[in-house]
Order: C-alpha cells, then sequence, then structure tokens
C-alpha cells in the first residue's frame, strides 16, 4: 500500500484535502480491495473539465436469494471529503440498467447519504455501505437477452459515455436509422389507472398509429396492464423498456411516486427523483417528442421535465387547466345559457383551488358604464360557472379523455387553442421560470403561440401570487 500511497499523494497534488481525502481511500481499498484508483478527465455539463481521482469494481449485493457484484464507478472532487462523490453505474453491454427511485436511465446513482453529505460523518465506506442496502432493495442491473442488448446498444454506449465523464446532453445522436415519415407513434409512461386511463381514452379516439405503454412497475404484469394484454387492444404495446418508445411524436407522464414521504415537499421531491430516471431516458430515444405532462403538481413537474430534458419550452407542456376549461366552456354553454360568454373563455393559472376564469378578449361596450356593467354581469355568471365546476372531480378516466384531446391537436397539427401549463416568464410581468395553464395554440411542435388575456388586474395578481409560491417551492427541491 506504501507504494499506491504516494502514487495517490502525487496525482492528489491539486486536491485541496488531500491527506484527509488519501486517508478515506486507504479505508476503502481496505475494505473493497477489487477497486482500482485512476485520474481522468470529467467532463461536467456546463463543459468545463477537471483531472478527478476516481475507483471503479464491483459492490456485493444479496438479492431474491442470489449473490451477485454490481459494477460501479465513484468520481472524487477535489473539494472531498467536504463534497459528496459523483457516482455511477458501470454496466457491460450484458446489462440493462433497472431505472428507480435511486438510479437514472443513464446510469447515475442518487442516494439519501449523497443529499445528507456532512463530513466527518459521511465516508466513501458509509456510502459504499448504503449503496448495497439500497441496491439489496432495488437490483440496479438486469441481464439483457441477446435481442434485448442489440436493441439497447446505442443506449448503453450513451451511459458509458457518462461513466467515462462525457456528461453533456446535446452530445446525443438520434435513434433509429429507419424514417417512422408521418407514422403517428406515443407513449404513456406510467401503467396506473391515469396511465391506463389515456391510452384507452387515445385508442378510442384513434388518435395514434400505434401507443407504447411503458410499465415502470416491478414484477408480473397486474390489474390493468394485464387486461390489456388479455383483451389485445389494437395498436398498444406494453413494455418495460424505455428504447420501445422510440421516435414518438408525444410523450405522456402520468407516473407518481407512491413512497413514505411525510411532508408535502417530500412528496414532490420524491416524484423529481422519479423523473429523474425517466426524461432523460425519454428524451434519449424521441428526442423530437413534444412531452405532456400529468403527473402531481403539474406544474412543478412540468418545469422539472423541462429542465431535465434540455428540449425547448415549446415542446414541454403540462395539461393543466384544459379540463377545467372545457367543463367550464360547457357549463356557461349548456347550464347558465351563456354561449356568447363561452366562446372567449378560459380557466388558468395554478391546478386546484387559485385557477382563475379569465377571456382572451372582450366585446367593447359604447361606453364606460356600458363596459362596467357587462364586466359585472360576466363576473355573476362566471362565479355561477366556477362553483358549478368545483363540484365536478378530476377522475382519471376525465383526465385521460383531457389527454386524448392535446395529443389529438398536436397529432393532428389542428392549430386549436388549450389551456396548458407553459412557461409563464415574461407574461404577466411573471420574472421566474414557472409554468401555470394559459390558453395556447397547439400544434405538432407543441406550442406555436400564446393566446393574449384581456387585461384584469385581479387575474394578473392571482396569476402572479401562483407564481411566486409555486417558484418557492420550486427553489426548495433538489434537481
Amino acid at each position: 500500500m506504501a507504494l499506491a500511497e504516494e502514487a495517490l499523494r502525487r496525482q492528489l497534488g491539486k486536491y485541496k484535502f488531500r491527506d484527509l481525502t488519501i486517508e478515506e481511500l486507504k479505508d476503502v481499498s481496505k475494505t473493497y480491495p477489487n477497486f482500482t484508483f485512476s485520474m481522468n478527465t470529467y467532463t461536467f455539463k456546463d463543459g468545463s473539465q477537471k483531472d478527478l481521482l476516481n475507483f471503479s469494481g464491483t459492490v456485493p449485493v444479496k438479492y431474491a436469494g442470489s449473490s451477485y457484484n454490481i459494477p460501479v464507478r465513484l468520481w472524487i472532487l477535489d473539494s472531498h471529503p467536504f463534497a459528496p462523490p459523483l457516482c455511477f453505474l458501470k454496466p457491460t453491454a450484458s446489462m440493462g440498467i433497472a431505472v428507480g427511485k435511486h438510479v437514472d436511465a443513464r446510469g447515475r446513482i442518487y442516494l439519501p447519504y449523497l443529499q445528507n453529505w456532512s463530513h466527518p460523518k459521511s465516508t466513501l465506506t458509509g456510502l459504499i455501505k448504503e449503496m448495497i442496502a439500497k441496491f439489496e432493495e432495488e437490483l440496479p442491473l438486469y441481464s439483457l437477452s441477446s435481442s434485448d442488448a442489440a436493441r439497447q446498444s446505442e443506449l448503453l454506449s450513451y451511459i458509458a459515455k457518462i461513466t467515462e465523464g462525457e456528461t453533456d446532453m446535446k452530445s446525443r445522436s438520434k435513434i433509429g436509422s429507419r424514417n417512422e415519415g408521418c407514422f403517428n407513434k406515443i407513449t404513456v409512461v406510467g401503467a396506473g389507472d391515469l396511465g391506463i386511463a389515456c391510452v384507452l381514452a387515445v385508442a378510442a379516439k384513434d388518435v395514434a398509429d400505434k401507443v407504447v405503454l411503458l410499465d415502470l412497475s416491478e414484477g408480473a404484469a397486474k390489474g390493468g396492464t394485464m387486461d390489456l394484454e388479455i383483451f389485445a387492444v389494437p395498436n398498444v404495446e406494453i413494455s418495460k423498456d424505455f428504447s420501445a418508445s422510440a421516435d414518438s411524436k408525444v410523450v405522456v407522464l402520468t407516473v407518481n411516486s407512491l413512497g413514505n414521504a411525510q411532508t408535502y415537499l417530500d412528496v414532490i421531491q420524491s416524484n423529481v427523483d422519479l423523473f429523474r430516471g425517466i426524461i432523460p431516458a425519454v428524451s434519449h430515444y424521441s428526442q423530437s417528442a413534444v412531452l405532456l405532462v400529468a403527473s402531481h403538481p403539474v406544474e412543478v413537474m412540468t418545469f422539472v421535465s423541462w429542465k431535465l430534458s434540455s428540449f425547448p419550452k415549446s415542446r414541454v407542456i403540462g395539461v393543466g387547466a384544459n379540463l377545467d376549461s372545457e367543463r367550464f366552456r360547457y357549463i356557461l354553454t349548456n347550464l347558465l345559457k351563456a354561449e356568447v360568454l363561452a366562446k372567449d373563455a378560459w380557466v388558468i393559472g395554478e391546478q386546484g383551488e387559485d385557477k382563475v376564469p379569465s377571456w382572451s378578449s372582450c366585446n367593447v361596450a359604447a361606453n364606460q358604464t356600458e363596459a362596467m356593467a357587462a364586466r359585472n354581469s360576466r363576473e355573476k355568471v362566471a362565479n355561477r360557472a366556477m362553483e358549478v365546476l368545483k363540484g365536478k372531480g378530476q377522475r382519471s378516466w376525465s383526465v385521460g379523455l383531457s389527454v386524448a384531446d392535446l395529443v389529438d391537436s398536436i397529432l393532428k397539427d389542428k392549430r386549436k387553442v388549450h389551456s396548458v401549463s407553459t412557461l409563464a416568464k415574461g407574461c404577466c410581468n411573471i420574472n421566474s421560470e414557472v409554468f401555470l395553464s394559459l390558453p395556447c395554440i397547439l400544434g405538432t411542435s407543441g406550442v406555436i403561440e400564446m393566446v393574449r388575456l384581456e387585461d384584469d388586474p385581479l387575474v394578473q395578481e392571482k396569476l402572479q401570487s401562483s407564481a411566486g409560491s409555486i417558484h418557492d417551492l420550486q427553489q426548495q427541491l433538489k434537481l
């Protein structure tokens, strides 16, 4: 060890806390002698590079009565031990990554131990022990068949680049060599009630040529997923493999974490952790897709999807208040007999109690008195409609129908206006990067144009208030 220690000492010349780092590495080498150490160049997402120490090897994991050696690679930052290492799986060509709570599709490892890293309590050996414990709860790799291995070869190549330190998302190339032409394929991620409702609604409207349902749950098919297979719904494929989503025109995200989070912030953070393993994978396989987010809270998860995908803002939207807007106009037209008002009526803002009615245009009265009277009359009718709307729940099947409506407008390039969650920065004096429901024209490239709303100080105040609370919440999340 003396010779290795001296070699490490020379290699770590630029490390701020070299002696502390070497002592930790000695403990790692003693406990896990199979690890090998080397200096390599790591490229960060912003394009900057550093020569960093890294070590590779296998960690022993027992799962379902069998023993496995899981290959991993850890990069030690030059501020160690006051900053956590960057951890990755290092799969071979015959291994597939089982995306889960602690591992994303690129092989990046996320653990509570890393998030709560604090010297001197946190150590490399402690990190590896937690890694083993979490992998024994949820095995991070699985063996691929020869056909699966061929199908995922490009993604594995990409993952290999990631574990070598090449993390620039812009380096990804388009998957697949065939030209899909006008083939309309969509993918629904998540096989819960909402995911299955979306599949059935899209199939019922005959919107897409093919629908892929990505079932990310563990174990054999259960419930609705099994029923879809039994009754063979036409043009629907069920898969656990992200590569099945390749070349989708629209990717619908319906997954929500079912963890044991204690607070609202913990619940959202669990969803963020889940999305870290999903968004890069679906974005990799369908780089021209529109991401349509139906997971909760939709405004925050649309923002998270936008950040993790690196897609332009026009191609990342949330289902937002589309369902509420359609219901609102139906109530105005059919129950309150106010068809003229319904024409330009929208529900906008934040999904839930803070949503607000608005209009994209208004009739100009002959004088100020008439204008005020018309506005008051409209407000009374709108309040009655909103009261009726509050009594309408959002069941999975109703949200599924709303999703199918949005998918139809996108795939068929209808240029129809919908109230969807879109980046609201620059609208109504909102200066933060938040997503709110606003009326937008949708087409094959997502949001084509935002429809201008009439000036209403009260509406603007409510939108700004929602934007502020959402932005404050986003600031507390760990992306």
